[in-house]
């Protein structure tokens, strides 16, 4: 049985990942999966380039800028979902306007979520530095802890489950992502190219695996399921559990059918990319130079095949 190390982000963006392998899924496929917990995607990164793991989730805006930043030959080979994330305030504040002067909590200063969050904020006339500042504070669940504990803390971009369990940390959203900001391919899968290469049977049939547990997941038949298994995951309530559910099958903010990765949606990560960091002279390129679905081809045709 073949060893594959995932890294991940500790959210309901997973829960596909985390079906499969109760469903066996992987393991019909003569795989075992170690999955591995990040504290930010610096470390992610590094752990990715170092070959601590051979597959990472996570906002594919960071396999953008392994390549464009680290110099790392880095392909994204699998899609996911839109992010699901809710603009989370705190409750005094009641539009964007009221975050002048205050502090934005992001990940990482310069990937995925954080520039979602300042371009958001740019559309509503807030600069960086000029409006309001920004302080690291971890991944989705270090973030949202951070936010509730600590009042200076005034705004961040967060996801499910920790979106609906800082509701009751006295927290609220001034709108979704999708309808903040549109299309936006968020979470998926990415490798060295190298690997990849190396290991295409391997790497198609974790892909084949993964696109049957996303299949499980929003099934609805499997509902009841999917609750349970996110209360027992990610410790939440019942109502938690469900509100989570329904926005991982809330269409086009949630988890895509059959894990299709977003063309449009990653054009939008490259362009926000391009106007906030003034990469590329400001034009972004085009996708293919970070894609390689032709593995997902594959492990989708494979997946058809059962």
């Amino acid at each position: 049985m073949q060893l594959l190390r995932v890294n991940i982000f500790n959210t309901s963006s997973n829960l596909p990942l985390l079906a499969a392998q109760a469903a066996g899924y992987f393991e019909r496929r003569d795989l075992r999966i170690e999955i591995q917990n990040t504290p930010n995607s610096d470390a992610q990164r590094a752990g990715l380039a170092a070959g601590s793991f051979e597959i990472a989730h996570a906002a594919v805006d960071n396999a953008v800028a392994m390549v464009e930043s680290g110099g790392q030959d880095v392909v994204i080979v699998l899609g996911g979902d839109a992010g699901m994330n809710e603009f989370m305030v705190r409750q005094e504040i009641n539009a964007m306007e009221e975050l002048r002067g205050k502090v934005l909590a992001v990940d990482a200063p310069n990937t995925a979520y954080a520039l979602v969050a300042k371009k958001i904020l740019k559309n509503h006339g807030l600069l960086e530095n000029r409006d309001y500042t920004v302080r690291l504070a971890g991944g989705t669940g270090q973030r949202a802890a951070a936010m509730a504990a600590d009042p200076q803390l005034a705004a961040a971009m967060i996801n499910p489950p920790f979106s609906f369990t800082v509701r009751a940390q006295g927290l609220k959203s001034l709108g979704n992502q999708f309808k903040l900001l549109g299309p936006y391919q968020a979470t998926g899968a990415f490798a060295l190219r190298g690997w990849a290469r190396d290991h295409a049977d391997v790497l198609q049939n974790y892909l084949a695996a993964y696109i049957e547990g996303q299949r499980h997941v929003m099934n609805p038949a499997n509902r009841a399921e999917m609750i349970e298994l996110l209360m027992r995951g990610f410790k939440l309530d019942l109502a938690a559990a469900a509100g989570t559910y329904e926005a991982l099958l809330t269409p086009g903010a949630g988890l895509a059918p059959q894990a299709r990765f977003d063309v449009q949606g990653f054009q939008t990560v490259l362009a926000i990319r391009a106007e906030l960091e003034g990469m590329w002279g400001g034009t972004p390129p085009a996708p293919g130079k970070y894609l390689e679905l032709s593995y997902y081809d594959q492990a989708l045709a494979a997946a058809h095949a059962l």
